[in-house]
This record gives structure tokens, sequence and C-alpha cells, in this order.
């Protein structure tokens, strides 16, 4: 896959002949600095940007060729995204920002909060759903923001930059939980500037102006 973008004076290539697979149960991690195409590629895989060519296949469905709103269905019922500033929603609790892609998608209110309180859990958050994002450290809301990104059937979580704005502990606890996630059958694609994301992962790749390059086997030192 690939994709540019034209100014005046020139074309970049964020993203340039990109091939890229992944298997559920993964933890891949991408590291590369700022501008190398990491948000880019993660964009297209979670099809919040289309691609100039080449084939984009997520969970058995062809990215590259649906409509916006199939693309909007497939990160609602499949893929889940989570993004260095969380996009909480402010005035909702804990509970209420996990539960709105249920609720999007037709499940009864209280079900669905039930539902999120259970993913609060599994992400380290119990006793936390009536909490506000303002009443929360920095950790604890990107710990919603995955369990917003994984509550339902959704089996792949994209991140970007997930830590960037966590100290070192509270980054060893996300990049562990994101672990025991993809332990559990979730793939994740982590872009990351940290190198502690390799620690965690199965599979390692760094972005070089726009190309994807492999880093041989991932540092995972965790069990």
């Amino acid at each position: 896959m690939s994709r540019s973008y034209s100014s005046h004076a020139e074309t970049v290539w964020a993203v340039r002949d990109v091939s890229l697979t992944a298997r559920p149960g993964e933890f891949v991690c991408i590291s590369g600095a700022s501008g190398s195409g990491k948000s880019t590629l993660l964009n297209l895989l979670a099809g919040l940007d289309s691609a100039d060519h080449g084939e984009i296949t997520v969970a058995g469905a062809r990215v590259d060729t649906l409509s916006e709103t199939e693309r909007a269905q497939l990160r609602l019922e499949t893929v889940g995204v989570v993004f260095q500033d969380h996009n909480l929603i402010e005035e909702f609790t804990a509970a209420e920002n996990v539960a709105l892609p249920l609720e999007v998608l037709g499940v009864d209110s209280r079900q669905a909060r039930q539902r999120a309180g259970e993913e609060l859990s599994r992400v380290g958050l119990a006793g936390l759903d009536r909490r506000f994002p303002r009443q929360l450290s920095g950790g604890q809301r990107q710990r919603v923001g995955v369990a917003r990104a994984v509550i339902g059937d959704r089996r792949i979580l994209l991140a970007d930059e997930p830590t960037g704005a966590l100290d070192s502990k509270n980054s060893r606890e996300l990049f562990a939980l994101i672990r025991s996630l993809c332990d559990q059958g979730v793939l994740a694609v982590v872009c990351s500037h940290d190198i502690m994301c390799r620690e965690f992962a199965d599979t390692a790749y760094e972005m070089v102006d726009g190309g994807l390059v492999a880093c041989g086997s991932a540092e995972r030192t965790m069990p």
C-alpha cells in the first residue's frame, strides 16, 4: 500500500510500498521518527485514510474498496483505535465512554454500560466506571481508551503513540495491558517512539521515509 501527499513544490510519500501481515494474538510494534509515516499507516489500516494504490485487507474485509459508511462500521465492529490524546468525551463517565460504540450499534444502554464495566475491570479500572476523564490519571484515561477500543467483538487494536503523554511507569503498565490482550487473542499494531514497546512485542518494524523495515526478532522480555 502507498499514500502520498502533493503540494505545489513536491510529492511526499507518507507510506511507500508497505507490505504488512499480522495474525490474531500478535503484538506488532512499529517505531520511527516523527514524520516517518507511522500515523498514516495506522490511518490506512483503520480506514481513516485512503491509499493511492495497493490492497488493504483487515479481518477479511478489503478496506480499500469499502465506502466511508462501511469503514465506519468496520471500526465499530472489528477494529478499535487508540490515540496519544485518548479522545474521551469529557462530559461522559468512563463507563459511558466505553459503552458508546455498543450503543451506536444498537445495544440497550443498560446492557452496554454493564459490559463497559466488565471491560473496565479487564483493563484494571474496576470501580472507576462512574469517574469522569478529569478525575482520572493520564494512564487511567489511556486504559479507558483501550477498553473502548476493544469492547464488543473487536479483536484488532490499532494504537498511535499511546504512551506519548505517559511517564515510564504508566507506559510499562499500558504496554503490559496490550500484551495481555494479545495473549487473549487480540491483534495489536502499536506505533510508538518508546523503545519499551519492543520488550512486549512479538514483531518489530521501523518506518523510514514511508517504508517499513523489519527489525529482526523483537526484544520481547516479558512473559
